[in-house]
Formats: structure tokens, C-alpha cells, sequence
């Protein structure tokens, strides 16, 4: 009887195929973090990183730390 459930065990690809697509689910969530693919992310930190340079040097100018040498 225990040889039967020990064969029956071994037999059975139900934990394959629960881990096959478990890690396919795990491979398509890593490559579109937040529905993004890596590229279009790049994009974003590149227009963030700018629009951060940008403010940063509009409030320098504002309070007068740095001068405009035309001005």
C-alpha cells in the first residue's frame, strides 16, 4: 500500500508543471516592473534626472546663489 502512494507520488508532474508556471509568472513580472520594459524606465529616470536639474538650477538662480554672467 505504501509503495503504491510512493509510486504514485513519484509519478505525478502536477508540482512540475505548478512550478513551471509559477516560474514563468516570476520571469514575466521581472522584466515589466510597474508594465514598463526596461528601456521605456530609462527613459523616465533620464526625463526625471533632467526635470530635477533643471528645477534645481531655476532655484539657484531664484534666490541668487549662482549669477548669469550675461546678466
Amino acid at each position: 500500500m505504501l509503495e503504491d502512494f510512493r509510486a504514485q507520488a513519484n509519478a505525478s508532474s502536477f508540482d512540475e508543471d505548478e512550478q513551471k508556471a509559477y516560474e514563468e509568472s516570476a520571469v514575466e513580472t521581472r522584466r515589466h516592473f510597474l508594465g514598463m520594459s526596461p528601456v521605456q524606465r530609462f527613459v523616465i529616470a533620464l526625463m526625471l534626472l533632467f526635470l530635477v536639474c533643471l528645477l534645481g538650477s531655476f532655484f539657484l538662480l531664484v534666490t541668487e546663489k549662482i549669477v548669469l554672467p550675461f546678466i
